[in-house]
């Protein structure tokens, strides 16, 4: 039986690319078998508040920084669901001190937010608790995965 197709792309835009990147790719590898999304290819783009802000901008119309974007490719047809994931880590470090976790446990948990967005998941009006509930039971099933190795 083949293995299940599935790739996760880490590129750095803006800021020194953390030795943690193996280590996200590894988690993300993780998420999507755990979400069920075992044959997924995703891209993700480790950046800075000022890239962030750039692709928030342009494609949500909104010109300040976020947490995660997310941007669902076309896989239709194809049985792999690709998409984009942006997450600023300046951002990510601001929410880690205000929630009072370790960058590490924010990064995941933004990892999963994204991968949940692209699995056409929303937290808007009425429907984020569903997509919520999901998140915290993977960010639960997934606590033991390290990416940061301390």
């Amino acid at each position: 039986m083949k293995a299940p197709r599935r790739s996760i792309e880490i590129a750095v835009d803006g800021l020194p690319a953390p030795r943690w990147r193996k280590g996200l790719s590894r988690f993300c590898a993780a998420a999507l078998t755990a979400a069920g999304f075992s044959q997924w290819e995703i891209s993700m783009l480790l950046c800075d508040d000022r890239k962030i802000t750039e692709l928030n901008g342009r494609y949500r119309g909104r010109n300040r920084p976020t947490d995660v974007l997310s941007f669902p490719g076309d896989g239709a047809g194809t049985g792999v669901v690709a998409g984009d994931i942006a997450i600023s880590l300046d951002t990510l470090r601001r929410n880690a001190a205000a929630f009072g976790v370790s960058e590490q446990e924010e990064v995941k948990r933004l990892a999963v937010h994204g991968i949940l967005h692209l699995a056409g998941m929303d937290h808007g009006r009425g429907k984020g608790r569903k997509m919520l509930a999901l998140q915290e039971r993977l960010m639960e099933e997934l606590k033991t995965v390290r990416i940061i190795r301390e």
